[in-house]
């Protein structure tokens, strides 16, 4: 056995692209080298997107960490000159969607595969690599995975930060679509060696969609927050006496701050004093119409929007924040946003449906767990928050349920299983 052992990491997502979605991969990358294993990138040369955090690259640059970037055939290609990309309304996303679901299978990265292809196999020959670990979406790194799987005999392990035929936005436009995409994730699902999922709906949908896959094919590593990014912070700076309530995040699909504003605006309109006693931030790009809400609602003097901060300033007015608020309209999707929520150890108020997310954090406790439209529920939440807020007791999430999700430990988790499947 070797005693420091080489993954090929697929992540189309990874810095300096901004956002989430990167976040997962980043922090596995950064640890995996302290378990023995070291990882080498391969991702998309820097292209246009909705946000850019060349901080996050700062991560790893200690672990001396090979990152080989690949040029792309694909819409983002488009604005690479441009960088930074303002996010599109919902209306513009819907007819965006339509046409990339329509004329790319599985998704608009497509364009990528043959020359991540390319680039890999010249890498394997260099590195000899004891894994193959793809992450997505976007699911055309699955695909580039399986095929380097079969040409060099080597384990794969797929890793779904989202579910692939029943991601909550994606379209099909006819039966063919649906069945295209079906028989491509059968395909790299008969190649992994190892399934890892973020959360136990998503493993209970593969299982029940693909008879042939076992109960211990799938592990579940959920998403997490790094104690290094949320130690040695500079010291809460409060503006105001007024309590904080603070979304991170995008809204996007069927996420919306509509009906959080709409509480807010119903609770001044019973008690006016609380303007003075009670504000909100939006961290985070947002789109035209959002801001468009906030107006008509008279709430611009409550509601504060900072656009898109890196990841250490998020963080920091995270910190800063009384109570932390976020909203999901689905029970698939796994925001790692929240996650850092549990590492900072701040109250939530989460408006969400029934499912696996609803039960961690009830677990984890300091919550108040409501409908995503319930607007009465969302302000009772609020009030509930702002009592306890008065009397200095907002209560913190269980300590032991908190751990659970520690980055450094869910990557040990994962080195693991690489571990086992490089025997």
């Amino acid at each position: 056995m070797k005693s420091n052992r080489t993954v090929l990491v697929i992540a189309y997502y990874f810095p300096p692209m901004g956002l989430s979605g990167v976040q997962r991969t980043l922090k596995f990358v950064k640890y995996l080298p302290q378990f023995g294993w070291q990882p080498t990138i391969l991702t998309v040369t820097p292209t246009g997107y909705f946000a850019q955090d060349y901080t996050l690259l700062e991560e790893i640059h200690p672990h001396h960490i090979d990152v080989e970037r690949v040029g792309s055939l694909d819409p983002n290609r488009l604005f690479r000159k441009k960088g930074v990309v303002k996010m599109p309304s919902e209306r513009w996303r819907k007819i965006l969607t339509f046409l990339s679901d329509t004329f790319f299978i599985p998704d608009n990265k497509i364009g990528w595969k043959r020359k991540a292809l390319k680039a890999a196999t010249e890498l394997f020959e260099k590195k000899k690599f004891d894994v193959v670990f793809a992450t997505a979406p976007p699911f055309t790194d699955f695909l580039i995975g399986a095929e380097l799987a079969k040409k060099f005999h080597k384990p794969l392990v797929l890793d779904y930060r989202d579910p692939w035929h029943e991601y909550p936005t994606k379209y099909y436009p006819t039966p063919f679509h649906k069945w295209k995409n079906y028989l491509l994730e059968k395909e790299v699902l008969h190649t992994a060696s190892r399934i890892i999922t973020t959360n136990r709906r998503v493993k209970e949908l593969l299982l029940k969609r693909y008879k042939f896959l076992e109960y211990n094919d799938i592990t579940i590593i959920p998403q997490g927050f790094d104690p290094q990014d949320l130690a040695d912070g500079a010291m809460p700076v409060r503006r105001s006496r007024k309590m904080r309530i603070t979304h991170a995040g995008v809204f996007y699909g069927g996420r919306t701050p509509k009906y959080f504003l709409q509480a807010l605006k119903n609770i001044f309109a019973e008690q006016p004093r609380l303007k003075e006693e009670i504000e909100a931030s939006f961290v985070g790009n947002i789109h035209d119409e959002h801001l468009s809400l906030i107006k008509s609602m008279r709430l611009e003097e409550i509601v504060t929007t900072t656009g898109y901060l890196d990841h250490a300033r998020c963080i920091q007015h995270l910190r800063e924040s009384d109570v932390l608020w976020f909203m999901l309209n689905n029970d698939r999707q796994s925001p790692g946003k929240v996650y850092e929520y549990f590492g900072l150890r701040k109250p939530i108020l989460a408006c969400i449906p029934d499912g696996f997310l609803r039960q961690t954090i009830k677990e984890a406790g300091a919550s108040v767990i409501v409908d995503p439209t319930d607007v009465g529920g969302i302000a009772s939440g609020v009030l509930h928050f702002y009592e306890l807020f008065k009397e200095k007791k907002l209560p913190a999430p269980k300590e032991d349920v908190v751990m659970k999700y520690d980055r450094i430990e869910l990557t040990n988790e994962l080195s693991k299983i690489f571990g086992f499947l490089a025997e």
